[in-house]
């Protein structure tokens, strides 16, 4: 009888050993951390205002049931990624779900892999005009001149992540009113979908509005006028870029840029800031020089005028140089306008990214019923291990509540 009744025992231990051991490798609660003070500069760190989701209870699979069996023409990963987008099906029966444009009462969102290279493409005539009637069958991709296969193809209204930049040097103090509406404005004539965070600098940068859709809090976002110090632009652009790539919920990433001088306080020079965007693998840069009226400053406007043209070029996008404050609120609908109507091209670059390099690009767009046309869009991008983390990280400052 003592017999039976140490085996019984026994016998219960081994069944609720697994449950134990389970048990025994739960993490212990991490206790929460009071909010980082802000930090002045531009290596200051900002956490998104995000709370964190608990993670979701393990399932231990019961021995009682059959294994299933994924389908023979499925070809799957035997190692299990973190990454939860590197361990989908690869099959023509059971397509990747990341590599689809989706239509939701009438707007279009563009998902893709991890590893597809995203082109946000402006295709115009010989007269400027935008060429809005093509089909992905008109483009070619070359990648360091080899051609690669399209993967995805949209023209439609995406919306975007956009970071508005808005020059708070102290020459800049009897332009921000018309700036400041100029910037109001472009938002209203994007995307109601669209997303933006506004970032005021000087000798630094601050994030002055988190991700928002709301018009009122961009607007408060934008009252935080101190026009003091000087210009750290590049800075400045390197933050956003970063505050982009950790915290923007879409796929297509915008930074607007409006300033009225050359940088003079940066810690990264301008050949740094276009590598770094470039290893972000975006976002497109559209930029405004207001460098009218200095005369006496012809050499810096022009280095102003470079950098500014250097920034959007490289990344396909526009630099635009008015004549007067005027012009601003016209040029804010021409990027509106033009971010609109954009043609998004996804594709898997023929080498791995494990090669590392910078890769160049180059779109051809030719179609019977138009004659020449001019495509413009990022000339290259470096490309990023998922494994490998950047280099630099810079960030803005998260400031408190600042009275106007």
């Amino acid at each position: 009888m003592r017999l039976c009744s140490n085996r019984l025992f026994l016998c219960c231990l081994l069944i609720a050993a697994p449950a134990l051991a389970l048990h025994a490798q739960e993490p212990a609660a991490v206790p929460t951390t009071a909010p980082a003070q802000p930090v002045a500069g531009p290596a200051a760190q900002i956490t998104p205002p995000e709370a964190a989701e608990p993670s979701a209870p393990a399932v231990v699979p019961s021995p009682q049931q059959p294994e299933l069996q994924p389908p023979l023409d499925v070809d799957h990963d035997p190692v299990v990624s973190p990454d939860a987008a590197d361990n989908a099906a690869v099959s023509p029966s059971h397509p990747n779900p990341t590599q689809e444009i989706k239509r939701d009462h009438g707007v279009y969102t563009l998902r893709r892999d991890v590893d597809e290279v995203l082109l946000a493409c402006t295709v115009v005539d010989q007269d400027g005009h935008l060429a809005q009637d093509l089909q992905q069958s008109d483009f070619h991709v070359f990648e360091d001149n080899t051609l690669q296969t399209i993967v995805s193809f949209a023209h439609s209204d995406v919306p975007v992540s956009l970071g508005i930049l808005i020059d708070n040097s102290g020459s800049m103090r009897d332009k921000r009113a018309a700036v400041n509406t100029a910037a109001l404005d472009l938002v209203r004539a994007s995307n109601p979908s669209d997303e933006a965070f506004i970032v005021n600098f000087s000798d630094e940068a601050f994030l002055d509005q988190d991700f928002t859709s709301d018009i009122d809090k961009l607007r408060q976002g934008l009252s935080h006028i101190e026009s003091r110090g000087g210009t750290a632009l590049y800075d400045a652009v390197v933050a956003s870029a970063d505050q982009l790539s950790h915290g923007a919920r879409l796929p297509k990433e915008v930074l607007l840029i409006i300033t009225d001088g050359e940088d003079n306080a940066s810690t990264l020079n301008l050949e740094q800031t276009i590598r770094r965007v470039q290893d972000l693998g975006g976002p497109v840069i559209y930029s405004i020089g207001l460098l009218f009226g200095d005369e006496d400053k012809g050499q810096e406007a022009h280095r102003a005028r470079r950098a500014l043209t250097l920034l959007s070029d490289e990344t396909g996008g526009l630099s635009f140089f008015p004549h007067s404050l005027a012009d601003v609120d016209n040029i804010a609908a021409e990027v509106a306008r033009d971010i609109r109507n954009q043609y998004t091209i996804g594709y898997h670059s023929t080498k791995p990214a494990a090669q590392g390099g910078y890769r160049t690009v180059h779109v051809d767009a030719k179609a019977a019923h138009h004659g020449k046309l001019f495509v413009r869009t990022r000339t290259g991008y470096y490309p990023t291990p998922q494994t490998q983390q950047p280099a630099h990280k810079t960030s803005v400052a998260e400031t408190a509540p600042r009275t106007p």
